[in-house]
């Protein structure tokens, strides 16, 4: 990848790495080549700096003082964390490689190395991440002990699949839909087929009260908008 493709994309790298010299010639060069730099001395350090920038590639030496560089990927992944991660290490033998890649990194690059493969390291990896398509987030409102499927228009306890009378599910869909936000009565009547009655709507709503308040008397989850109509209010 030539330098001038680079800084226009432009990407975040956080090197991590005890050795304060190697962390400042990685800095440079990879500044050099067009990569905007941030480093940490340790994986505190680095816990800090994700806080405040979100990275997309990260360069972690395995031999640190507290928490290694595996078990500080370990750590990320477990956490649901999918920042690519070069792992950097002094230790070159097979088991060694395969303990950084089941860690969690994406490429694993033994010291010494020339400054040329690991940029191409670097690059290869932001090119099959930057190459692949959105993870589609799922989509569903949690409240309580249910969410709301809103693909399959299912509402769901845990696992198990709460099966629902239509007009009710027709309503927790639109409420869904609409988390968070005011929907009038004759909006919600208009929508589930019951324009004649808006009475229809308010007894749906005690009956859907009981399925998912853990006290219906006092609703949590499904407010009344005094005036207007009912909310849904997620976790």
């Amino acid at each position: 990848m030539d330098k001038t493709e680079n800084a226009l994309n432009n990407p975040l790298i956080l090197v991590v790495d005890d050795d304060n010299r190697l962390r400042k010639l990685l800095q440079k060069f990879l500044t050099d080549s067009g990569y905007r730099v941030f480093t940490a001395a340790d994986t505190a350090q680095a816990d800090e700096m994700r806080g405040w920038y979100q990275f997309d590639l990260m360069v972690v030496d395995v031999m640190m003082p507290r928490e290694t560089g595996l078990e500080f990927t370990a750590r990320l992944r477990k956490a649901g964390e999918n920042v690519p991660v070069l792992m950097l290490t002094a230790m070159g033998e097979t088991d060694d490689r395969i303990n950084g890649l089941e860690a969690g990194a994406d490429d694993y690059l033994p010291k010494p190395f020339e400054p040329r493969e690991l940029l191409l390291r670097i690059n290869s990896i932001l090119r099959r991440v930057m190459s692949k398509p959105p993870e589609k987030q799922k989509a569903e409102v949690k409240f309580g002990a249910f969410r709301y499927d809103l693909d399959e228009h299912a509402l769901f306890r845990g696992s198990e699949r709460v099966r629902l009378p239509l007009s009710e599910d027709a309503l927790l869909s639109l409420l869904a839909q609409k988390a968070g936000q005011d929907i009038s009565r004759e909006e919600l009547a208009q929508k589930t087929g019951n324009e004649t009655n808006l009475r229809t709507i308010d007894v749906q709503i005690t009956r859907l009260r009981r399925r998912i308040e853990p006290d219906a008397s006092q609703p949590r989850y499904i407010q009344t908008v005094r005036g207007k109509g009912y909310s849904l209010i997620p976790d």
